[in-house]
């Protein structure tokens, strides 16, 4: 380790425990956690990729989100399965930042993924007769440069903040790189930073939320004035985003504690938990929900089954 210029060129993570053999069927499980997020993520984004018909925004904003669950479980497995298997948990300081930039860049992306399908429920439903104007291509390509752009420009100047801090230590009470956790190490005070990070933090996670609680506000009224026909296909369309936006939100709100306040006394169990959820529940339960829920998509999978069995029988 290099402290001597107050830059430690590795850092160490502490809460992974030496479980002997067993850390093989830790390894293995984990490794089917990641196949399934894989290929269940993998099976959307080619099913609205091949079919013309789901060339809509709404299934193109689903195929982002399963995009941004590959995205992030690429920035986290890989490493995390090394050291599940491996003796000692030190990770590079280049590598570190690089996973801290990915993993929040996906807690981002995922935000504005959901925000902005919100927003398309919302025209859908009231506003039905002006969807297809107001919900143009361009308009799809603008929503999604806001998605990706936005958590990379607010995470910018924190990750410099972050990088440029001298450190006076390297051990990381985490199973991955997070940007407090490595904040957390300065030598120096860290108000300026953390009040960077808390603004960032208001802006970035209620600005949405209460955008996503009004737009569905606004479809609870209009479906009260409507038949029960009309609320039956309202719901069809939007309890899918229900209940990913309302498991997202679990999920990140578990880790927030995490993120915010020390963790050297708390149990090691816990502290996996909580990191692990928002990697894996997201990931595995959209295309799950999307895949299952939706007879649009649900209806293609199926049919691209039953013609690879014709094309090949055995």
């Amino acid at each position: 380790m290099n402290n001597n210029s107050g830059t430690p060129s590795y850092f160490e993570f502490t809460v992974f425990s030496d479980y002997g053999s067993l850390r093989y069927l830790f390894f293995c499980l984990c490794l089917l956690i990641y196949m399934t997020i894989i290929s269940a993520n993998l099976v959307i984004v080619l099913t609205v990729s091949v079919e013309k018909s789901l060339h809509q925004p709404m299934y193109i904003f689903i195929c982002c989100l399963s995009l941004n669950s590959l995205y992030g479980s690429a920035g986290f497995f890989p490493r995390f399965l090394m050291d599940i298997l491996s003796d000692t948990h030190f990770i590079s300081r280049p590598s570190c930042f690089l996973q801290i930039y990915i993993i929040h860049t996906f807690k981002g992306h995922e935000l504005n993924i959901l925000t902005v399908m919100s927003y398309d429920r919302l025209v859908a439903i009231c506003q039905p007769l002006h969807y297809h104007r107001k919900m143009t291509f361009r308009t799809v390509l603008c929503l999604l440069s806001f998605v990706v752009l936005s958590p990379v420009c607010m995470l910018g100047h924190f990750l410099y903040l972050t990088i440029i801090f001298p450190l006076c230590g390297f051990k990381v009470n985490r199973m991955f790189c997070t940007s407090w956790s490595v904040v957390q190490l300065s030598c120096v005070d860290i108000n300026v930073i953390s009040i960077t990070g808390q603004f960032n933090a208001v802006l970035f996670v209620f600005t949405p939320l209460f955008f996503v609680l009004y737009t569905y506000l606004r479809i609870l009224l209009v479906c009260r004035r409507s038949s029960s026909e009309f609320r039956g296909k309202a719901l069809q369309t939007c309890l899918p985003h229900i209940v990913t936006f309302v498991n997202y939100c679990i999920s990140v709100f578990c880790e927030v504690p995490l993120s915010r306040y020390k963790t050297d006394g708390v149990s090691p169990f816990i502290i996996v938990f909580l990191s692990l959820e928002f990697l894996i529940i997201p990931p595995i339960s959209n295309p799950l929900v999307y895949g299952l829920n939706l007879p649009q998509i649900r209806g293609v999978i199926v049919r691209l089954i039953r013609i690879r069995k014709v094309v090949d029988p055995k």
